[in-house]
């Protein structure tokens, strides 16, 4: 059975995931806090990248750490909760706002939404197989997190 310390994480996450998305329309850019929006998310988006890269290479390890793959995963499950009340209304590509961030993130909320939920669902099972400390399970949600990264990557994030 889990520690209790391990369900409560699902828990936060799982229930973070089930909050009511609400739907937004594409606002005219530069609302006031966007610059704030869009610094915080590519913050974000940075250290999730950072702890997969790490991730990635313990696991090429013949004895990957368990401290290493904990603190990564953990790191990318807790940057992935709150990424997706990151892209508010107006804080897309204009004249003044850099991101790669693409208007069908506010054109289709919906399944931006959906994909940002499956995000978080597959990154706290990442942190759950690494605190578990199954190397071939631990190989296998983190394909499954990167593939959930990836399918929002192609539809909602400009090429750089």
């Amino acid at each position: 059975m889990a520690k209790p310390a391990v369900r409560n994480l699902i828990r936060a996450i799982l229930l973070t995931a089930a909050l009511p998305m609400t739907a937004v329309a594409a606002a005219p850019a530069d609302v006031p806090g966007a610059d704030a929006a869009i610094a915080a998310r590519q913050t974000g988006f940075k250290k999730m990248g950072g702890a997969m890269k790490a991730l990635k290479l313990e696991l090429q390890n013949p004895v990957p750490a368990a401290s290493v793959m904990i603190e990564s995963a953990t790191t990318i499950a807790e940057a992935a909760a709150g990424q997706g009340k990151l892209f508010p209304a107006g804080s897309g590509i204009s004249a003044t706002l850099k991101t790669a961030a693409l208007p069908a993130i506010w054109t289709d909320r919906a399944t931006f939404d959906t994909q940002m939920a499956t995000l978080v669902t597959e990154s706290a099972r990442l942190a759950v197989a690494a605190k578990a400390g199954d190397v071939a399970a631990i190989k296998a949600q983190q394909a499954s997190t990167g593939a959930a990264c990836g399918a929002c990557h192609r539809q909602f994030r400009a090429e750089s």
